[in-house]
């Protein structure tokens, strides 16, 4: 259920071959801010993203985010929201440490369980937290798109098949004034906007053609994820789910 989400979509925007780009003779060239952005990322200790799939082959899955809105940092915490393609509903995500809570909607329930099931379990659940940890093999997958430390990894890459980049005229992202970085891969057209002061950093990657519809927003760097929980009332252990799916 969109387990490695983040790490996907990293890979799928290219993120880590931003190493060669063409020097312009600005100040910075384009080569320079890529790789002031792409560091300024390794190093975020927490991050707010967010993701727009309007794919095709997105929009047509139940299992993968066409959206998706989450408060992340590197100790695996993070806070937010998915919503599916083909009318697979949504899903509220919790994690803090280990212990992890999703609270879907029927929607979701109904595409993810088979059958009249789905029904049962939708009702059943209505409104509630799913609470366990991420040793549930039912949370893990939910749980590891929370895993900032793995989506670097992926955004750090190993650069092979670097895309050339080359600076556009500077304009403006949620009032941030930035730089865009274009770039052609595949027959696919890339855009990282760079903020234009320092420090450096990557605040949207865009990627579009042949299918493909991306956007990546990043926002609120280093600034840490809420800590706020479901409460006991608010969740349901998931053995109940477990049981639940065993019986009905």
């Amino acid at each position: 259920m969109a387990g490695k989400a983040l790490a996907c979509v990293a890979a799928a925007l290219l993120l880590s071959p931003v190493l060669i780009a063409a020097d312009d003779g600005d100040d910075l060239s384009a080569r320079q801010l890529a790789d002031q952005a792409k560091d300024n990322l390794l190093d975020a200790k927490s991050v707010h993203l967010k993701l727009t799939d309007r794919s095709t082959d997105t929009r047509t899955s139940t299992t993968q985010p066409t959206s998706m809105d989450l408060a992340l940092d590197r100790h695996g915490n993070c806070v937010g929201s998915m919503e599916m393609g083909a009318h697979g509903g949504s899903v509220e995500i919790v994690k803090q440490g280990d212990d992890v809570w999703m609270k879907p909607d029927a929607d979701f329930w109904k595409a993810q369980v088979p059958g009249g099931q789905g029904d049962a379990v939708a009702e059943l659940f209505k409104n509630r937290y799913i609470h366990g940890s991420t040793d549930d093999a039912m949370l893990k997958g939910m749980a590891d798109t929370c895993d900032l430390t793995a989506f670097q990894k992926e955004v750090a890459g190993d650069g092979n098949g670097a895309t050339t980049l080359t600076k556009g005229a500077e304009t403006t992202v949620d009032g941030a004034k930035v730089v865009p970085l274009k770039g052609t891969k595949d027959g696919k057209q890339e855009v990282l906007y760079v903020t234009s002061d320092s420090p450096h950093r990557l605040v949207k990657a865009t990627q579009h053609g042949g299918g493909t519809d991306l956007t990546l927003t990043f926002t609120d760097y280093d600034k840490p994820v809420p800590t706020a929980t479901p409460s006991a009332k608010e969740s349901v252990d998931v053995g109940k789910l477990q049981e639940e799916l065993q019986n009905t």
